[in-house]
């Protein structure tokens, strides 16, 4: 078998200087701005005759310097656009892109933006970030306008309530993960030669069983039933067991509005975590381990059950159909299971335009590229002949080439494209991997298939407070946010009895937790009927 291709809240400071200047950037009554570069095409390539030079601020993976990317080497010959890089480490992009908002000094565009709802709301509102439907509409994006049209769901999903669209999201329609599900040992499974639970009593026996009956053969009692990281790993897929579909705010099926952390299915699933804890069935570790920790674990053959983005990332060696994904179990709570279904497109905006830009018609023909299947395949798999080619170009079938000097794949391809560690713009289409998929990339989608899209629903779209209700928002979801983490721990750790639940319930609510669910129900009102 062929080896895997490896795949809150914000404070908005703005200066006065920071708002006058974007006051007085040249915009029209709609909040669209003057082009200063003439002669910009609305089709073919290059999209300027002279060079034109545009600053893009971007997270970055670290990998490899941007300026020497094979593949933005190649945009920059196709459109004609040279761009000019402001990348910041990820785990500082947040702090440096809320220091450039504040100050003023903006880029031409930001790139794998991570803008969430409230920055779009805010930053579009005072002219910082400038409306994209216009340019879309007016034949500069061809591409994306197809998409939106195709899909009205995205478009009216990232159009704030002012009317406009401000960002661009990242769209895969056949995505069925939020994030990485829950998988098997299959040894484990095989050694003690039972079938997958199917409701959460099974689940415990089957976890009770892996402690107790050395399921890894070593003579030892050193297998750990179930692992996490805070329980940050399991407990979106684990809220699915007891009817929740998101451990945010999320709608049922009659598009009533529920946060999760004050509903009886959650008291459900502390208590199953609860008892866990006490019979050491639930890794003691949990809320002190890291990540390198829960992997090495699983390199040496104790972990029963777990989260990861495939089975192997965990367990080490190759991509095997070994270890099956876990299938979803009924509890006590009616109507479950059930499964938080990634939405199609990204909950964060990926792109977007600022008032600085000379020319926001040019920048939108290079963006739409990127949202073509001759675009997606450049910057997912790279420029042919480096580590793909054609077979059959006229069905877009391709094949791998061997990797240069050697070496795994998928960390050259991070060396090529930007497209790699980050959330950028563009579109997942099937036909830019047609050819190099493996055996074990279609078990996953059949496993997809049985176990998690049957029951699966997109948990809450992507929908926009004013900024008025944001603010208010915000300010109750830090707080909210911080005393569930820590009464969950708690909870389960039994550091805090259960029969406090009452209380418990009762601090939600004078905290504000009533309140999320009415701003939020009447911002998926005004989603669903389009206003």
């Amino acid at each position: 078998m062929k080896k895997l291709h490896k795949a809150s809240s914000i404070t908005l400071c703005l200066t006065l200087f920071a708002t006058l200047l974007a006051a007085c950037g040249s915009t029209n009554e709609d909040g669209s701005s003057t082009s200063k570069v003439e002669g910009v095409k609305k089709e073919g390539f290059p999209i300027v005759d002279e060079t034109l030079t545009l600053k893009v601020m971007s997270q970055d993976a670290g990998v490899a310097d941007w300026s020497t990317m094979p593949v933005l080497q190649e945009m920059e010959k196709l459109s004609g656009i040279k761009l000019e890089y402001q990348l910041s480490p990820i785990d500082s992009f947040e702090t440096k892109k809320n220091l450039v908002f504040a100050s003023g000094d903006l880029p031409d565009m930001f790139y794998a933006a991570d803008l969430k709802p409230a920055e779009q709301v805010t930053y579009g509102s005072q002219g910082i970030l400038i409306p994209l439907e216009k340019y879309i509409d007016e034949g500069y994006a061809p591409n994306i306008k197809k998409i939106l049209d195709e899909n009205p769901d995205v478009r009216k999903s990232f159009t704030t309530p002012d009317g406009h669209m401000y960002a661009l999201p990242f769209i895969d329609t056949a995505a069925v993960w939020y994030r990485g599900p829950m998988w098997y040992n299959g040894e484990f499974l095989k050694a003690l030669n039972v079938d997958e639970p199917k409701t959460t009593e099974e689940l415990y026996t089957y976890l009770k069983r892996v402690k107790e009956e050395d399921p890894n053969g070593n003579g030892q009692q050193d297998e750990i039933p179930l692992t996490s990281v805070k329980l940050d790993d399991l407990r979106m897929f684990f809220f699915g067991f007891w009817g929740m579909y998101n451990e945010g705010i999320y709608s049922d099926k009659d598009g009533k509005v529920h946060y999760p952390y004050q509903e009886e299915g959650y008291k459900g699933y502390l208590t199953f975590m609860n008892r866990l804890w006490k019979e050491d069935l639930l890794d003691h570790e949990t809320f002190s381990q890291t990540g390198d920790q829960k992997k090495a674990k699983g390199e040496s053959n104790k972990l029963a059950l777990f989260n990861d983005y495939h089975p192997y990332f965990t367990l080490g060696g190759e991509p095997s159909t070994e270890h099956p994904l876990m299938t979803p179990v009924k509890s006590e709570v009616a109507d479950s299971p059930v499964y938080g279904k990634h939405p199609g497109m990204s909950a964060r905006g990926t792109f977007a335009i600022t008032s600085s830009n000379p020319s926001p018609e040019a920048t939108m023909r290079w963006i739409d590229y990127i949202y073509s299947y001759e675009g997606a395949t450049l910057f997912n798999q790279g420029p042919e002949g480096v580590l793909w080619q054609f077979k059959d170009k006229e069905n877009h079938v391709k094949e791998w080439l061997p990797v240069p000097g050697g070496g795994d794949r998928e960390e050259y391809r991070g060396k090529i494209t930007p497209n790699f560690g980050i959330l950028t713009p563009g579109i997942n289409d099937p036909e830019v991997a047609k050819g190099l998929r493996t055996e074990f990339d279609e078990w996953i989608d059949q496993q997809n298939q049985e176990k998690l899209v049957p029951i699966g629903k997109a948990p809450f779209p992507n929908v926009y407070l004013t900024n008025e209700e944001q603010s208010e928002a915000t300010a109750l979801l830090s707080d909210l946010d911080t005393y569930v983490k820590q009464m969950e721990a708690k909870f389960v750790t039994g550091q805090e009895p259960l029969e406090n639940w009452d209380k418990y319930i009762a601090q939600l609510k004078k905290m504000g937790s009533d309140r999320i669910i009415e701003l939020y129900q009447g911002a998926y009102d005004r989603w669903n009927t389009g206003q």
